[in-house]
């Protein structure tokens, strides 16, 4: 197995769990893996195609990206092809003519696909090794991503009894288990929980105030960057990166809206590091293999945990340093539970409401955010600072917040909770607004007593005591603000609050002190950019993504260790012996040119 691994894939050693779950693959057990996004899925019934005899069929739901995955596999000296819609009649006949002679090791192919009675045909005339399911929670209706065409996916142990089956997914609570398990017939499967966390990514979470001014002020450091920006709707798609393009960043968009030849295009634009982003709806990303994406940025509020989490997850594939942040406000609350209220089922709708109110609690929540997301998914992070969030590198500094909370506190029960945060602010900064002086609010005794804050510190402090619980926001479309219970004491001046002292937060997440990069030290970002530029152009003349030739990951260690000789480059991770093969010649000629005139890398080249 470690042979076959450095031999195809370049690696000296396995990632937690993997060794295991091979092993269990090839000894025929069905098994479920839950592994985040970049934690090595895809290799769990790769590697094993190459130790067994037969075919291995994977499931993917992914039709515009198996010609990726593909590549990527052949550039590893591997044999693999996909049957999708995508093929004329003649590619898919010399497809199975190929898989008849047993010139095909890795087949990829759509749930749809699959399930037809003549292709079922087909593939009982073959020798089938495993079934691989990429994406499993789509065939489950707990899941945040169910795909109806998923459910077809019951038949395959009735029609291949003697086939083990892999089922693999990033994100599934307990209860999507269980659906998984007992829609595709594996009940004895071994199941493989790896761990969720994922820090190399960077979170934070930021008070959306000046949301356009703070998205480019993150953007100013990471101008050459690979990044995703997630909105609510397609409307805002097209206006921000439209926007994004004016002040020269090359944004694409990519919604449903589009038609599949622009999603397509732009989708590959982006992979093929052509475009640096896409600004996208959640239809962008499922199965997304570009490992070097260094940033993921929410404009809006996410619908859910699970969303949030796999979409976050599309940064950092590589194992190096990536930023997500989060822009949040309750007015994307207010959108979300808009489009809830019109779902037909009613559980449908309980379900999605109780989803968003996870997701907000998320955001106003005071702990870790990488111990809250794993706590979501049932395991625990047992350690005191993540060094990779917003509440752990930058502590909050705290103070006696009483009397800001009695005077909030004091407003909404004056306008006997019938108004939202902005005016309830309002009345506390002295507004002057018709709103204010139609309602007679300019009377309050509350009326202008708040003027130690700006405006967001105002909305810091209601956000922050709506997660505390003295406050909630109800409705829908114009949620206003209620006391709770718990406001009681407090505006009676017998207990205190604690609360964070507000500020604007415009500034991106500070630099995690240990960033880890490639496992030999400083990165000579000079080389770096000149093998980027190599790797660029060597992908363009193969009409290939530029990861799909070396990760960022192998070229920061080229050009940390400087390596001058084709045993040298062997020993960096992720060089395999077709890659060495097919670049190496190139790629040392690149870095024996640069040692050459810099002086550098003599010592380094063993």
């Amino acid at each position: 197995m470690l042979q076959t691994l450095n031999k195809y894939f370049g690696y000296d050693s396995f990632l937690p769990l993997q060794e295991e779950i091979i092993g269990d693959v090839l000894a025929g057990e069905d098994v479920l893996v839950l592994m985040p996004t970049g934690g090595g899925k895809s290799l769990m019934f790769q590697l094993p195609s190459l130790l067994v005899d037969g075919l291995t069929v994977v499931v993917s739901p992914l039709i515009a990206l198996m010609k990726d995955q593909v590549d990527s596999l052949v550039a590893n000296g591997m044999l693999a092809e996909f049957i999708n819609s995508s093929l004329k009649y003649n590619e898919i006949d010399d497809a199975k003519n190929r898989l008849k002679k047993g010139e095909i090791k890795i087949l990829y192919v759509a749930p749809e696909r699959l399930m037809l009675s003549d292709f079922l045909k087909f593939l009982k005339s073959l020798k089938i090794s495993l079934f691989a399911i990429d994406e499993a929670h789509c065939i489950s209706e707990w899941g945040h991503d169910f795909r109806p065409e998923y459910s077809q996916l019951k038949s395959l142990k009735e029609n291949f009894p003697a086939v083990p089956i892999i089922a693999l997914t990033a994100t599934a609570t307990e209860k999507v288990q269980g659906d998984i398990v007992a829609q595709l017939d594996i009940s004895k499967a071994k199941r493989y929980k790896a761990s969720f966390l994922r820090n190399n990514l960077q979170i934070k979470i930021e008070s959306k105030e000046k949301v356009y001014q703070q998205l480019l002020n993150f953007l100013k450091g990471h101008k050459k960057d690979s990044g995703i920006i997630y909105c609510q709707s397609r409307r805002q798609v097209d206006k921000l990166s439209y926007d994004l393009r004016q002040d020269g960043y090359m944004a694409l968009p990519y919604h449903a809206g589009l038609t599949p030849e622009e999603r397509s295009k732009n989708q590959e634009r982006f992979i093929k590091d052509d475009a640096d982003i896409i600004v996208a709806t959640i239809a962008f990303g499922m199965g997304i293999d570009k490992p070097n994406v260094r940033y993921v940025i929410h404009f809006d509020l996410p619908k859910n945990i699970e969303g949030y989490y796999q979409e976050i997850g599309r940064a950092g594939r590589d194992g190096l340093r990536s930023d997500c942040i989060l822009f949040f406000n309750y007015g994307d609350k207010a959108k979300h539970e808009h489009f809830i209220r019109q779902k037909e089922d009613s559980q449908e709708r309980e379900i999605a409401h109780f989803k968003l109110k996870e997701m907000v609690d998320y955001c106003l929540g005071s702990i870790c955010r990488h111990k809250a997301l794993l706590q979501y998914f049932g395991e625990e992070l047992d350690v005191p600072n993540c060094e990779a969030c917003d509440i752990c590198l930058e502590p909050k500094e705290t103070f006696d917040g009483t009397v800001a909370a009695q005077k909030v506190l004091s407003t909404v029960y004056r306008v006997n909770g019938r108004f939202g945060i902005n005016h309830i602010i309002d009345i506390l900064m002295g507004a002057k607004n018709k709103r204010i002086l139609e309602r007679g609010h300019d009377k309050l005794s509350t009326y202008g007593i708040g003027t130690e804050y700006s405006r967001s510190g105002w909305q810091a402090v209601v956000r922050e005591l709506i997660g505390l619980g003295y406050l909630d926001l109800e409705g829908d479309q114009y949620p206003v603000l209620k006391l709770m219970l718990k406001s009681k004491p407090v505006l009676a001046g017998k207990e205190q609050v604690i609360l964070t002292k507000p500020k604007i937060e415009i500034s991106s997440s500070k630099t995690k002190k240990s960033d880890k990069i490639a496992a030999a030290g400083n990165v000579d970002n000079e080389l770096f950019e000149i093998l980027r530029v190599l790797r660029k152009e060597l992908a363009d003349k193969d009409g290939l993504p530029p990861y799909v030739i070396f990760h960022d990951a192998t070229l920061k260690e080229m050009a940390s260790r400087y390596p001058r000789t084709s045993e040298a480059l062997q020993k960096i991770s992720g060089v395999g012996e077709a890659k060495l093969l097919k670049y190496g010649e190139v790629f040392l000629k690149k870095i024996n040119e640069y040692c050459s005139v810099k002086g550098v890398g003599a010592l380094k080249s063993k």
